[in-house]
């Protein structure tokens, strides 16, 4: 659960620090900032961002589910050859 806690409050901190850099750069080009495109591009520039910037946390939040899919697929086979025992 940590795991994905960390990835996901990363992924929003890049989100958001997107967000504030394209909203940021927009209104310095001018005076209006367009919500909608600047979270458009925030939520691609986060994206690309995230592929490279936090491998490490997705990586490990993915070791995690495996090895929580492990022990539960092993609990289900024991479970049923318990089952064929009987």
């Amino acid at each position: 659960m940590k795991e994905f806690l960390v990835y996901t409050g990363l992924r929003l901190a890049l989100f958001l620090g997107s967000l504030g850099i394209v909203a940021g750069a927009w209104y310095l080009l001018d005076d209006t900032v367009p919500v909608l495109w600047a979270v458009v591009i925030a939520l691609v520039a986060s994206g690309i961002g995230s592929y490279f910037l936090l491998s490490g946390p997705r990586e490990a939040f993915a070791r995690r589910v495996e090895e929580r899919a492990a022990r539960a697929s092993r609990a289900f086979e024991e479970m049923k050859a318990k089952e064929d025992v009987d």
